[in-house]
């Protein structure tokens, strides 16, 4: 009861935020429990195929839809604040006529298309059905956010979060061809849920084409297509790579242990969205003996999170795919250090967003991506695919490296002799996970040395309980 008055007490927009995570981070966790029912129903070769097209999907998205669902869309609420129907039902008409010229330069030059991205014109028609109908969930999803209305948002995530599985499995389960049953899957729970929604926002907009709202949304979107181009390449080039270098089971392979790697993320993702809010608050209000201590402790807290799913990589693969997906425990480490490091540059990039020099994010995003290409060509060449977790590794390592370089010089033009970050700490505990990622390659066959290991870190964390108690305690305050 007392939970029940205290959560009602609470303002709309801390509810909001409350079931905004709890939903994502269940959305999430239910596409990871379904993984190893999947893994074992298709080959690797039909799951790196699924792989192969979600990989391809993501990056073409951003040409498609613009991204106009992000930064875009939400400066678009404020500015035309009394007119969001009619300007999100424009923002449809223009990802829709962008992703049907996108699709008759395919259609003149199918065959192309095929080689290129490694999927039969089939699978390709069915990416273009998905890219038509999935910006408009998002675009009703970015408002439901904006306006703190969530239960339908969450109603309407949760339940298309088991649908996509659960038909997903049995058509797989009845299909010869299973690969392009899982696919077939998942266009028909989105156009099933995105189409309502966009025929909803359609009759209550009731505009295709507005050229104030085109011009605002492409004047704003095209120069970011660059960065958001580059990031996703960065995060998916890999999969592609792979599949033209080596073999479509290797993709499978590198994808389930990439996937494993980023599930520090759900917990990173999590500090973020507090922790950002927190250190602009404190650098507006000129107060900065907090902030690099409480960094300190967020970066050890990651770094021991990231350790602990590295040590444990041969028994989740071994749970997420099978003992035929033995191979893919040696990409875990490194993918498991980067998330680290993406938790880092994100920290280390705070000062150039709060005073606003983000010139630099696209110039990095640029090279990162080109440098990941190159190492990519050269390595997995070499090594195979558990290279491209290292090249992943290097990449975000020098990412954070640009980060910190930067954010120096714009501190020490906008708040000279304050200190945010604690640069002996950062490079200390950099060095140890670097280590780690690649330390712990050599600790999987032996099962009591990384078993003693989470032993004696589950006792420090219980003699430590009262200190690592009242730091959570205290970020939860801030």
């Amino acid at each position: 009861m007392n939970f029940i008055k205290k959560y009602k007490s609470i303002s709309v927009q801390a509810r909001a935020a409350i079931w905004f995570s709890a939903c994502s981070i269940l959305q999430k966790g239910i596409s990871f429990i379904v993984v190893p029912f999947f893994t074992r129903i298709l080959t690797t070769e039909q799951y790196g195929t699924y792989s192969l097209y979600l990989s391809w999907l993501q990056i073409l998205t951003i040409i498609t839809s613009l991204y106009l669902y992000y930064g875009v869309f939400t400066n678009g609420m404020n500015k035309y604040d009394t007119d969001r129907d009619r300007y999100i039902s424009s923002m449809q008409g223009l990802t829709l006529t962008i992703t049907a010229i996108v699709f008759i330069i395919f259609f003149a030059t199918q065959n192309a298309w095929s080689d290129i991205l490694g999927l039969a014109p089939h699978l390709i028609f069915l990416m273009f059905v998905e890219m038509a109908v999935t910006p408009a969930l998002s675009f009703w999803s970015g408002r439901q956010r904006f306006e703190y209305k969530y239960r339908k948002l969450v109603i309407v995530t949760l339940c298309k979060s088991i649908v996509n599985p659960v038909l997903g499995l049995i058509m797989v389960s009845l299909a010869e061809d299973k690969a392009t049953a899982r696919i077939l899957s998942v266009v028909i729970v989105e156009v099933c849920f995105c189409g309502v929604i966009m025929i909803y926002q359609f009759l209550k907009g009731k505009c295709w084409i507005d050229k104030k709202y085109w011009k605002f949304a492409l004047g704003m979107a095209i120069p970011l297509l660059p960065h958001y181009l580059s990031g996703m390449i960065l995060n998916k080039g890999d999969q592609i790579m792979i599949s033209k270098m080596v073999s479509t089971s290797a993709v499978a392979f590198y994808s389930v242990a990439y996937n494993i790697g980023m599930l520090v993320q759900i917990f990173t993702n999590a500090i973020s969205n507090s922790f950002t809010p927190w250190i602009y608050q404190r650098i507006k209000a000129d107060k900065y003996e907090k902030i690099p201590e409480t960094i300190n402790f967020l970066m050890l807290l990651v770094a021991a999170i990231s350790l602990c799913l590295m040590l444990l990589s041969p028994e989740l693969v071994l749970l997420f795919g099978s003992s035929g997906y033995a191979s893919a425990a040696y990409v875990i480490p490194p993918v498991a250090a980067s998330v680290f490091f993406i938790f880092l540059y994100n920290i280390l990039a705070t000062p150039q967003f709060y005073f606003e020099k983000t010139s630099f994010l696209m110039v990095s995003s640029i090279l990162a991506a080109v440098v990941n290409l190159g190492l990519n060509y050269i390595f997995i060449k070499q090594y195979g695919y558990v290279a491209a977790g290292y090249t992943t590794l290097v990449c975000y390592v020098l990412y954070s490296i640009g980060h910190a370089i930067i954010s120096r010089k714009v501190m020490k033009e906008f708040i000279p002799g304050k200190i945010l970050f604690d640069y002996k700490c950062v490079v200390g505990l950099s060095v140890f996970v670097i280590f780690a990622g690649i330390g712990c390659n050599f600790l999987f066959d032996y099962k009591i040395v990384r078993y003693g290991l989470l032993v004696i870190f589950g006792v420090v964390a219980f003699a430590k309980r009262d200190l690592l108690m009242s730091n959570i305690i205290g970020l939860k305050k801030k």
